[in-house]
């Protein structure tokens, strides 16, 4: 792969912006709240754009979405199935809207089962290509079950489950369109709204807030956290609400308020001593989730250092979840892209999250962008050099 142009396509598409809206760099850096020199440098591909403040920012000065920023023309390669059930998805989604879900009515016991069984192995051995195949038709007839009126209450709770942790995350980690991901949100909130449970009502928060973040509507984001409280009163109920808290602290972080960032996330450290390592709807919510947030935190705020000195304190493989676990690698590799003399350790942190869990690397919103900043910093040609064009290269950069 040629570093160059191509290698640099983010940055290319700002500067295209920019000029097309007839804005010098100064001002478009100024309106953005960043410095004239690092716009420059992420226009130059030598700099990732890997901040959602920063994404949003532009956007916002640019006055285009932010997924018109971190899109690539040529998607990430090997991934027709998961294409073919996105789209899948889609339709069974407009199908439910339109009151026509057209599955079957089943057993509560078997719906349970199904649902269970996908979230499980989605979240426990990161098998997106078995939910892809089995996603489109459960939603059918999860629907379709809700429809005939029987076992109600637990069909909610399931759908809630169902569009946060199945559809939901997995619209998020194969890169799904966000208006896939803000259907899912939608279809867990209305739920978690004719159940009326603060458990339910958490658990949708959760993945509404996500996709808030994703939109950089963070006002709207800390409204739809503000609007939910969940006990502490047992270890599950606990383990939600230092989800929520942690959720909280990541919205701060992106909307620049490190005030916030440090008290949400000292309040779920404190909740996490209690509750220990554990795993209540999927979560994976303990002390070893916590710090895996404040590296995400960190990043966010551009401090790498600390970002990556809190990887080196964590012991990533005590989280039940393999995709945390691999998300773990991929901010600790973007973490090491920018600190000088670590971009060798950056490559092998990063390999070593795609092995895990392909999606994660390949389909990450910001990779593209780190990946093409390492091939700018690191342009040298040996096994790691090789390791990372590959890398490139399966994540859609053109060469």
């Amino acid at each position: 792969m040629d570093v160059g142009e191509d290698a640099r396509m983010i940055g290319r598409r700002v500067r295209q912006l920019r000029n097309s809206r007839g804005k010098s760099l100064r001002v478009v850096a100024d309106l953005a709240g960043m410095s004239k020199s690092k716009l420059s440098l992420i226009e130059r591909g030598e700099v990732a754009l890997d901040s959602r403040s920063d994404i949003i920012a532009l956007a916002n000065v640019l006055q285009v979405a932010p997924s018109e920023l971190t899109k690539l023309g040529i998607p990430a390669l090997g991934d027709s199935v998961t294409d073919t059930a996105v789209e899948a998805v889609r339709i069974a989604f407009m199908a439910v809207d339109h009151d026509q879900p057209g599955g079957e009515v089943l057993p509560v016991e078997a719906v349970r089962a199904r649902v269970l069984a996908v979230v499980d192995a989605r979240c426990r051995d990161d098998r997106q290509d078995e939910a892809a195949v089995v996603l489109p038709g459960l939603v059918r007839d999860l629907h379709t079950s809700l429809a005939a009126g029987r076992d109600v209450a637990e069909l909610l709770d399931l759908a809630v489950l169902l569009h946060t942790q199945g559809t939901g995350g997995w619209l998020r980690v194969v890169g799904g369109p966000l208006d896939l991901r803000r259907d899912a949100a939608r279809l867990a909130r209305q739920a978690a709204h004719d159940r009326d449970t603060p458990t339910a009502r958490g658990i949708a928060t959760v993945g509404t807030v996500g996709v808030m973040l994703a939109a950089g509507t963070f006002e709207l984001a800390l409204g739809e956290l503000d609007s939910v409280a969940v006990p502490t009163a047992s270890a599950e109920s606990a383990q939600l609400a230092g989800m929520l808290a942690l959720s909280r602290s990541l919205v701060a972080a992106a909307d620049r308020r490190p005030a916030d960032v440090d008290a949400a996330v000292e309040y779920a450290g404190e909740l996490a001593q209690h509750t220990g390592e554990g795993n209540a709807y999927w979560m994976g919510f303990g002390p070893t989730n916590v710090g895996l947030w404040r590296m995400a935190g960190a990043l966010e705020v551009g401090d790498y250092e600390r970002a990556a000195a809190v990887a080196e304190s964590l012991q990533p493989n005590v989280h039940p979840n393999l995709p945390r676990r691999a998300v773990y690698w991929v901010d600790y590799g973007r973490a090491l892209s920018r600190l000088r003399g670590r971009q060798d350790r950056a490559v092998m942190a990063l390999r070593r999250a795609e092995k895990m869990s392909p999606h994660h690397v390949l389909r990450n919103p910001f990779m593209p962008d780190v990946l093409a900043e390492l091939l700018v910093r690191r342009p040298r040609r040996d096994a790691l050099g090789v390791e990372l064009r590959g890398m490139a290269h399966r994540a859609g950069l053109p060469g």
